[in-house]
């Protein structure tokens, strides 16, 4: 998906809280910012939305960790699917999930972002979660939203003391009724395995979530773009 100009100048001219602004951890750390563009049938932008975002999971904090250090300190750590299975992960584990495999297209084994998945409802923990409260499926029924391809950069932009990657994806109401978000997660496929066997199919995790200050109305016929803006400032 192409972001246009205009979209461009309203990622950048959304204002976070000045009471925010003011705070030098926002200045100069890495930061999350969750965009929300509303269009109406016609492409016109009717609604626009911005917020801090802040809230990574158990699963994020897993695997963030390096091997290494499971190896050196002997520990390991539970994940969870967006459908409750848990998996242990750290090398003295026997279920195979010892690292994660990277993409690999001639055996289908792929490690990616699978969604940008909204819903309807609000987690009160977002660290314990492993999904939305109230998922929005993919489709044109009853409370359904038509979900497009994420949109995945394929490398991270630098802009003087700033470096920064957004990931998108788009969502078309043709349920016949308005639909509201109030929640959003990112949802990776994860292929884990020791070298010598692996789990075929990626398991669909949460890594971060985040409820929405604002709920979002998408009226029949509008689309919605959710942006997520990662960034480091020196």
């Amino acid at each position: 998906m192409i972001v246009d100009s205009k979209v461009n100048y309203d990622i950048s001219n959304l204002y976070i809280p000045k009471d925010v602004k003011g705070d030098i951890d926002y200045q100069k750390s890495f930061s999350a910012t969750l965009t929300i563009i509303v269009k109406d049938k016609d492409g016109k932008i009717i609604n626009r939305y911005k917020q801090k975002s802040h809230s990574p999971t158990a699963n994020f904090i897993g695997l963030m960790l390096p091997i290494t250090y499971y190896a050196n300190t002997g520990s390991s750590w539970t994940l969870t699917s967006t459908s409750n299975t848990t998996i242990g992960y750290g090398p003295n584990n026997p279920q195979n999930a010892t690292g994660i495999l990277y993409p690999n297209n001639s055996l289908n084994y792929n490690d990616y972002l699978q969604n940008i998945e909204v819903g309807s409802g609000s987690k009160s923990n977002p660290y314990n979660a492993y999904n939305l409260a109230s998922p929005i499926a993919n489709g044109s029924g009853t409370g359904q939203l038509l979900y497009s391809s994420p949109n995945i950069p394929t490398g991270i932009t630098i802009n003087g003391s700033q470096a920064y990657f957004i990931i998108s994806q788009s969502y078309n109401n043709q349920s016949g009724e308005t639909i509201t978000i109030s929640e959003v997660g990112l949802i990776i496929g994860l292929t884990l395995g020791n070298g010598n066997s692996e789990n075929v199919s990626p398991i669909p995790t949460l890594v971060w979530y985040d409820a929405l200050s604002s709920p979002i109305s998408v009226g029949n016929g509008q689309s919605v773009v959710i942006y997520y803006t990662f960034s480091v400032n020196a």
